[in-house]
């Protein structure tokens, strides 16, 4: 049998696995990605991508290929509820409640502040063949679809895997010094005694990827979704929900559409003939001509991973945590688990960073899943909420539901209360479509971290009032700077693969302090200082404000673009000071965990 070698060997081509062979090639890696499937997805999937996931894309020349082929920002800015699309009874057609969403309407200006990106949305279905492409044109990667990984031993100095080839047969064994597992926890997670725990088996879901013309029905081309809730559906899982998928046009004239909806206890098993007139009757429009392209089956869930590394094996994605698909917080977690673990194989491969550099990935990216799981499903069930907004009453006889849409939508007192009570009910779910901070205001605490002694930044209860900080373990803030006439972002300072150091125009002792670290640890420091001649200028201020240090302190940027250490003022000992905290974040030194 013969045996390639690798650094690392990734089991699994969705988006996870794609984009960890993305950030590894860029961080110079070679890397060997395998998929039992021979293409990628078929199926819509996830679609909406954060402002976060959105700059790391943009880091690795990404974003601008999604922003083309994805939904124009025009489209994407509010969500709206309907009682159906169409149809000639009295409450059939009506607007219950627009809202602002994903950075669209009076979020504009707040969301454009806080990042050098606006969200994307593009149906995974297309999002992973781009990724693939991506993954492929790099001489570091080989990505091989098509071939199973059907079993590994580990040992002290790596990972023996067989492969096996489905179209041949064949098998081969890959020799890595590490294998990260992508695919959903199939193969990695079982041997290894990891298991997802929490709540499972919450909802059947049905899905349904249609092609129809229904843009004579539609007048509002800015919402990106479209909940229905109606006196018969009972609620909104229930009435449907539809998503434009393009993939020309993603207004009215979207050719596509995604339809989801909940299975209710007299439902039959629908199938590609059946879900037709189901469609039909939701929509209200009887003899709309759809082709179904595919219906899909899955079941809502809210689990984690009990670890995410046994030995040199480690996972990400959907073998790590899986979410109800409310905020869309499941595939960018996925991308950002292998933004976040990328840059710690790198390291520890090229002999810059200890073993215990790995054990952060799991202290970092676990807390931050399992908080958006568990938001992922309260605003999943708080959909239940907003229909009661509506006045919608679980199990009650549609009259009594017909009674209450009726009343919401009356010229009278009553539809007056009505209306005002929808307002701050159904306001409640701003935590799904508004999340800002739940997007950006993450942070990261273990090894690779340096605290300070400060304390972190409130965080808005509702999950919407992101607060910028360069607190060590919170993604550094964005702000607009100038270099040479042209625009660029602090984000822009950092990346590839380099620890950043960020200081100001006094800060000329960091110089020599970043080039002793640098040479200790062989790793690149880049010192930027803001301000001084030849530098970035901060003329609008915004930096100065936000950067919480003086003109002589420093803020120390892992390759993640992570806040690793911070000092407020230059030290005596500036050289050393640098030296620990970088060695303490690179698990070199007596000081690290």
């Amino acid at each position: 049998m013969k045996t390639i070698e690798t650094p690392v060997l990734i089991c699994g081509g969705g988006g996870a696995g794609l984009s960890l062979s993305i950030f590894l090639s860029a961080h110079g890696i070679d890397n060997l990605l395998v998929e039992r499937h021979t293409t990628t997805s078929h199926l819509p999937k996830a679609h909406y991508y954060n402002q976060r996931t959105m700059e790391i894309f943009r880091e690795h020349g990404i974003a601008d290929t999604i922003y083309a082929r994805g939904t124009p920002f025009e489209n994407m800015g509010h969500i709206v509820w309907m009682t159906s699309l169409s149809g000639d009874g009295p409450l059939d057609g009506k607007l219950l409640y627009k809202m602002d969403a994903f950075g669209g309407g009076k979020l504009e200006p707040i969301y454009d502040a806080d990042s050098p990106t606006r969200s994307g949305n593009l149906p995974q279905m297309r999002l992973e063949p781009i990724l693939r492409e991506f993954a492929e044109k790099s001489p570091r990667a080989k990505v091989l679809f098509g071939h199973e990984l059907m079993s590994f031993e580990q040992d002290d100095t790596g990972v023996t895997s067989v492969i096996k080839n489905l179209q041949s047969d064949e098998e081969f064994q890959v020799r890595s010094q590490y294998l990260c597992g992508a695919d959903r926890g199939r193969t990695i997670n079982p041997k290894l005694g990891i298991e997802l725990q929490g709540p499972s088996n919450l909802v059947d879901m049905v899905s349904t990827h249609m092609t129809a013309d229904l843009s004579k029905y539609i007048t509002d081309d800015s919402p990106l979704i479209r909940w229905f809730a109606n006196p018969e559906g009972g609620s909104g899982w229930g009435s449907g929900v539809m998503v434009a998928m393009g993939p020309n046009k993603f207004d009215r004239h979207s050719e596509e559409w995604v339809f989801h909806f909940a299975f209710r206890p007299d439902d039959p098993d629908f199938n590609e003939d059946d879900i037709v007139p189901r469609i039909r009757h939701l929509l209200r429009i009887p003899d709309l001509d759809i082709k179904v392209h595919k219906v899909s089956h899955w079941i809502v869930e809210a689990v984690l991973a009990n670890k995410y590394r046994g030995g040199r094996c480690l996972i990400l994605g959907d073998a790590a945590h899986r979410h109800p698909p409310t905020t869309g917080l499941g595939l960018n977690s996925g991308i950002q688990d292998a933004h976040n673990l990328a840059w710690k194989l790198a390291a520890v491969l090229k002999g810059q960073a200890g073993d215990g550099l790995l054990d952060s990935y799991e202290q970092e990216r676990r807390p931050v899943a399992a908080r958006n799981t568990r938001w992922a499903l309260m605003t999943f069930m708080n959909h239940v909420v907003t229909d009661a907004g509506f006045g919608l009453i679980p199990g009650a006889p549609p009259e009594l539901n017909a009674f209450q849409i009726t009343t919401l939508l009356s010229d009278s007192d009553e539809g007056e209360w009505f209306r005002a009570r929808a307002d701050e009910v159904v306001g409640t779910q701003r935590m799904e479509f508004q999340a800002h901070d739940m997007e950006l205001g993450f942070r990261y605490d273990g090894n690779a971290v340096v605290p300070d002694g400060t304390e972190p930044p409130p965080r808005g209860r509702m999950g919407d009032i992101y607060t910028p900080t360069t607190r060590p373990g919170h993604r550094l803030p964005h702000a607009w700077l100038e270099k040479g006439g042209n625009k660029l972002s602090t984000h822009d300072l950092c990346g590839r693969g380099r620890f950043v150091l960020i200081t100001g125009a006094k800060g000329d002792t960091w110089k020599a302090a970043a080039k002793a670290a640098a040479e200790r640890y062989g790793v690149p420091v880049d010192v930027v200082s803001v301000g001084a001649p030849g530098q970035a200028e901060d003329r609008s201020n915004t930096w100065s404000k936000l950067r919480q240090v003086e003109e002589d302190g420093a803020i120390l940027v892992r390759p993640d673009v992570h806040v690793g250490w911070r000092c407020a003022r230059a030290p005596v000992d500036a050289a050393t000071a640098l030296s620990d905290a970088l060695g303490r974040i690179l698990s070199k030194t007596k000081g690290s965990r």
